[in-house]
């Protein structure tokens, strides 16, 4: 009962992509994965990141621990913020601990500054 030469070759099939048909399904899967999870994650992450950096006194702000607060100062370079949350009460917390930003307010013009000093 011993296989044959012929039985042994007859076996072995021609592959004309030389084995890499088995990779397709795999490179399948890491694709969907890139356009379903890790590209809209990392458009978040940058829409996020704008949002965070855009702040300035005056915002509404809600922090990741629940305070609704108004921003009192806030350093275009700085990682702190101060936030008042009461009538004299003004807490400090780093840009990241935003949550989200409930009312926006408009930038001050230039020329309205400058005649206010006046």
């Amino acid at each position: 009962m011993l296989i044959s030469p012929a039985f042994a070759q007859a076996t072995t099939s021609a592959d004309p992509f030389g084995g890499m048909a088995q990779f397709v399904p795999i490179v399948l899967i890491v694709v969907v994965f890139y356009f379903f999870l890790i590209r809209p994650q990392s458009k978040r992450a940058k829409e996020r990141k704008a949002m965070i950096d855009a702040v300035r006194r005056g915002d509404r702000i809600v922090t990741h621990g629940g305070l609704i607060g108004t921003i009192a100062k806030a350093v275009p370079d700085s990682r702190e913020l101060e936030v008042d949350i009461a009538d004299n009460v003004r807490v400090k917390i780093t840009r990241e601990g935003i949550a989200d930003i409930l009312s926006k307010t408009e930038p001050v013009a230039a020329a309205a500054t400058e005649e206010k000093k006046s």
